[in-house]
């Protein structure tokens, strides 16, 4: 009878907790379908109602931490735990990971501030710690920036919000500046002339504000000529190079030498 009374007791209580565990699990999965369907809708809200694509992504991942701590939260009262308990076990845990954890709270901070702040969004092009790229997502703890050339970059956001950030796509449009080494031996308005068609010559550069040619500095291989143009945002680079192969043609065809490193050697004989 006692070895009866103790089986009996233990399926007792393998059939409350299997219930329970049961349930827990039904819980979990049902409530990983609402928290992904309620995720889901709230993007195509905030779609719909144009909310800052910076923002979106950001809201995002804020909501699907905090339903996902709710779902747990939520399956372990249906196991039985004991919530109120199993709070304060979470605070008081809480309060030591967040002391152990100082830097993802610091970029939890970055990543508020550069949304109230709003530095850049994404698509900007920007220069942050050591890397450029596009801003592809702003993220509750990082940054991501797509370079050039392909890679991918994550940035942590207090790096961001502390750091000196350069956005070149902050204004509409942006001046591309060259310098030109040209050879002594040739005349300084033709040169100016020269440059400025090369400028001049490409449709993209703004007429306002106008080309500026300028001769700028001394340097012991030549005349260093300063050409400044601005552009439409999305033309800078076409400007830039194109801008390079207007000045090479365009000196080529005047005649006017581009200088580059020589030595010259003087033999001098000495009288015995």
């Amino acid at each position: 009878m006692d070895a009866m009374s103790v089986v009996s007791g233990l399926w007792g209580i393998v059939v409350q907790y299997a219930g329970r565990l049961i349930l827990a699990a039904v819980v979990f999965f049902g409530g990983r379908q609402l928290v992904n369907l309620a995720i889901n809708l709230t993007e195509r809200r905030m779609s719909k109602v144009n909310v800052d694509e910076s923002l979106h992504t950001f809201l995002s991942s804020l909501l699907r931490m905090a339903l996902q701590a709710l779902l747990l939260l939520s399956v372990a009262a249906t196991a039985g735990i004991e919530v109120t308990s199993f709070v304060a076990l979470i605070g008081a845990a809480g309060l030591a990971i967040g002391l152990a954890f100082q830097g993802s709270l610091s970029n939890f901070a970055g990543g508020v501030l550069i949304l109230l702040l709003k530095p850049f969004k994404v698509g900007d092009f920007i220069e942050a710690g050591g890397y450029s790229g596009t801003v592809k997502e702003i993220q509750v703890f990082y940054t991501i920036l797509h370079t050039p050339d392909n890679q991918k970059v994550i940035l942590p956001n207090s790096t961001l919000s502390n750091a000196t950030t350069v956005n070149y796509s902050a204004n509409p449009i942006r001046r591309a500046n060259i310098k030109v080494l040209i050879s002594y031996d040739s005349d300084i308005q033709q040169v100016k002339e020269v440059l400025l068609n090369a400028a001049k010559s490409i449709p993209q550069v703004l007429d306002d504000p106008a080309p500026f040619v300028a001769f700028g500095e001394f340097n012991p291989h030549g005349m260093v000529f300063y050409v400044r143009v601005w552009a439409p945002l999305p033309d800078f680079w076409t400007c830039y190079f194109k801008l390079h192969e207007n000045i090479k043609e365009g000196l080529d065809a005047a005649g006017i030498e581009i200088p580059y490193d020589q030595l010259d050697v003087h033999l001098r004989q000495e009288a015995k």
